[in-house]
């Protein structure tokens, strides 16, 4: 199965409409999923609370807003990202990132700025507690039993007494159980010290290469890091990162672009062509097993997303590579993941808050 996403980033926009037509018109083209990027180091609305707007005005697309882990309580992001799922009926994901630079530090005046690998190893703590505490409500704790006055079943809410190198949390959560029992985590993979935590926790890896042996071998090496954390390499997804310009319509791609592979800028690698010629890359690195799919980010947001879903999916659609509808409406069920086993609940274990 092709996997495509896109983002929505808009550089000063804080009107929610804006937003709002991209998610619409990815949804159209049958996106998993749609990002908005965040970051304490550049103005800008928060993006979690921006989807959280388009949650109720689409109905399929999911819905992945970046939320870094550096200065930010663990038991507050994940509430956050729950509370999202519940109000996208099962379509939020959490891109995981972290907040690096001294000028970000200074915003809170908590802690000092922390070598990348540091910050990427509390990063997976804070995905692994944020699963603990998604799982500290059983699926059937709310009773509501009106008879009785009881609301939920205490029998089925579960410290997680987690102590982490920089934190602690008791638990349980003031969110019950999202509908997809753990939101969608994403994680870009592109650079190092990123790889062992979404080899650890993410669903969906990033990957921001140039050619496709180069995504090849990061898709492996997540794949088996994967393996030797005990997962099955299978539920992880890998997708390559390209930022497109579609400006050129239906001309052939720049050399260098195309069925060539994209060509690296200071923004990250970039393909600029046609449609026509985006298809053919995306077909022939996913046909070839180098890649799970694509997430995409268009130079110009609305002109580039148009193209690429009236160009370039339709084309890919029609070629039967891509699929023309919305086979279920959680955004696990888009790329094919099932729904976590509550860990507590399995184990048998009972923790009276």
């Amino acid at each position: 199965m092709l996997h495509l996403s896109a983002a929505v980033d808009q550089p000063s926009a804080y009107d929610a409409a804006s937003y709002l037509t991209l998610a619409r018109l990815a949804e159209r083209g049958g996106l998993d999923f749609v990002t908005l990027e965040d970051s304490f180091a550049r103005p800008g609305p928060d993006a979690l609370a921006v989807l959280a707007r388009l949650a109720p005005a689409t109905s399929r697309i999911g819905l992945v807003p970046t939320v870094t882990t550096t200065h930010t309580e663990p038991f507050h992001v994940q509430a956050a990202v729950a509370t999202l799922d519940w109000v996208s009926r099962g379509r939020a994901g959490w891109r995981i990132d972290v907040s690096t630079t001294e000028g970000e530090a200074r915003l809170f005046g908590r802690r000092q700025a922390a070598p990348a690998d540091a910050l990427w190893q509390e990063a997976g703590e804070v995905a692994d507690v944020a699963a603990k505490l998604w799982d500290s409500w059983e699926d059937d704790a709310v009773i509501r039993d009106v008879p009785t006055g009881r609301f939920i079943d205490r029998d089925k809410l579960h410290h997680v007494d987690f102590r982490g190198t920089s934190f602690s949390v008791k638990g349980p959560s003031i969110v019950p159980r999202p509908p997809q029992g753990h939101p969608v985590r994403v994680v870009d993979a592109t650079d190092g010290p990123a790889r062992r935590t979404a080899a650890r926790y993410a669903d969906v890896a990033l990957v921001r290469a140039t050619s496709a042996p180069q995504v090849a071998a990061v898709r492996n090496q997540l794949r088996s890091m994967a393996a030797d954390f005990g997962r099955h390499p299978d539920r992880l997804r890998v997708l390559a990162g390209l930022l497109v310009d579609l400006g050129d319509g239906e001309h052939a791609a720049e050399p260098g672009h195309g069925g060539g592979g994209p060509r690296q800028t200071p923004q990250g690698p970039l393909y600029r062509g046609g449609p026509v010629d985006l298809a053919e890359l995306i077909a022939t690195w996913h046909g070839e097993g180098i890649v799970d799919g694509f997430h995409l980010t268009p130079v110009e947001p609305l002109r580039d997303l148009e193209r690429l879903v009236n160009g370039t999916v339709a084309l890919l659609q029609h070629r039967g590579l891509f699929r023309t509808f919305y086979p279920g409406s959680s955004l696990r069920e888009h790329l094919g993941l099932a729904r976590p086993a509550n860990q507590y609940a399995t184990t048998g274990a009972r923790h009276e808050p």
